[in-house]
């Protein structure tokens, strides 16, 4: 093994270290034992003076709060690569036994084809006349997982760990159609939306290598220092070049591209929602601490456990946070609020504690005076909703029976709030 391999397989090893000690660090899953805490109010600049106008909250709060997050706990993020090509070199009007068309892009993020790309999956409903609006999403193994679809093209960056000579089944004929009940194309066609999604991992692979491959490689300059490029900058980062792609796209509607994100991916959308106001909505699916969930309520998966578990997804400023959410100047409400007042949804499993869903409840609806301040609905809730009673307005949450997972009962709901949220807009 030569030094390179042999320094990536150490890492490797350590980031294994660190999944294998993280369950005995204690959490906290009684709501008795979450401490008192007070959550800073979106409406009020740093130096206590309010918030007066929408004007003043879009052209000087909410840059404001972006710099907090930035340097906090997301780190920076660099701009569209001026050389950046697309190239779609699949394209197939009878996909899916007739009722999709299939496309399948390649991103070339230094416009190089032996540098850093993504391959964009997309599929588009043929009942459709017109531009089709589209949820994009990243997902966690591989296009090839979403659908049997024998035309999808594998990834093999399911795992670095391969170059070190582990080997990885998943990344074969096997893994197609792994995660197909995630993305339940056949509801969401019928529905009339199309889907796109990335896998992760070409973006930037999800483990701990000190910032030194995927997209990092490229920006140097922004890792060494506290507000370093993160992993979930990375990700939104790249959401953001797919949706560069999608907007030239002349089947798709470029004002109508929904971010979809589940667990880790559901922090990043977010994030991603935040960074690029061309997103027309978010949702947000257990994405739990760090996501939709308050961090100053120290319940379920908390800021330690995120920084010790997976030191990439954040900035090294945001270690200065563990056992510390107090000091925390701001939380996730007000990342959420950032995303105003455009439309965002907040789904929850009833027994996905460490997701922490009633967080995730409180994080959205302490969002909702911002919405409310730019006069829209927000969200119309008095109290924690009950199982499968989903509210919205232009905020939207719902809390299903079952564990971490997306189902199809949660996309049901998601379509039935992008048809409303559309309807609206007619």
């Amino acid at each position: 093994m030569n030094k390179s391999l042999a320094w990536r397989y150490n890492l490797l090893l350590v980031w294994l270290l660190l999944v294998l000690v993280l369950p005995a660090i204690a959490q906290n899953y009684e709501e008795a034992k979450v401490p008192p805490y007070i959550l800073p109010d979106p409406l009020v600049f740093q130096n206590g003076t309010k918030v007066k106008t929408p004007k003043q909250w879009r052209t000087k709060r909410r840059a404001e709060i972006i710099e907090l997050c930035e340097n906090e706990m997301y780190g920076r993020s660099p701009v569209r690569p001026a050389n950046m090509t697309f190239k779609v070199w699949d394209q197939d009007k009878t996909a899916l036994n007739g009722i999709a068309t299939r496309k399948q892009i390649t991103v070339y993020f230094t416009g190089q084809p032996d540098g850093p790309q993504m391959e964009i999956l997309l599929y588009l409903p043929n009942q459709v006349k017109g531009k089709v609006p589209v949820f994009l999403g990243l997902n966690f193994q591989g296009n090839q997982g979403v659908n049997p679809d024998t035309a999808i093209k594998i990834s093999y960056n399911w795992v670095w760990a391969g170059a070190a000579g582990v080997v990885n089944n998943r990344s074969t004929e096997k893994s197609r159609g792994s995660t197909a009940s995630r993305w339940p194309l056949d509801l969401i066609l019928a529905r009339g939306y199309g889907v796109a999604t990335v896998f992760a991992n070409d973006i930037d692979p999800d483990y701990f290598d000190n910032f030194q491959n995927g997209v990092h490689a490229l920006y140097p300059e922004l890792q060494n220092r506290g507000d370093n490029f993160s992993t979930m900058s990375a990700w939104a980062w790249g959401l953001s070049r797919a949706l560069d792609y999608l907007q030239t796209d002349p089947d798709v509607h470029p004002n109508r591209v929904m971010l979809f994100g589940f667990s880790r991916m559901g922090k990043a959308a977010l994030w991603a929602g935040v960074r690029d106001e061309r997103f027309a909505m978010v949702i947000s699916n257990e994405s739990g601490g760090g996501g939709a969930a308050l961090s100053k309520r120290n319940f379920g998966e908390d800021v330690e456990r995120l920084n010790r578990g997976n030191p990439h997804w954040f900035c090294q400023n945001f270690r200065k946070y563990n056992k510390n959410e107090a000091a925390l100047p701001f939380d996730q409400h007000m990342v959420i609020s950032l995303i105003a007042p455009r439309p965002v949804y907040v789904a929850s499993a009833e027994q996905d504690l460490g997701a922490d869903p009633k967080g995730e409840y409180l994080g959205i609806k302490a969002a909702d005076p911002v919405y409310r301040f730019l006069r829209t609905k927000g969200l119309p809730a008095t109290g924690f909703p009950k199982v499968h009673q989903p509210v919205w307005g232009r905020l939207a949450y719902h809390i299903r029976a079952g564990k971490h997972d997306v189902t199809r009962y949660d996309w049901e709901q998601f379509l039935n709030f992008a048809d409303y949220t559309w309807k609206k807009q007619k």
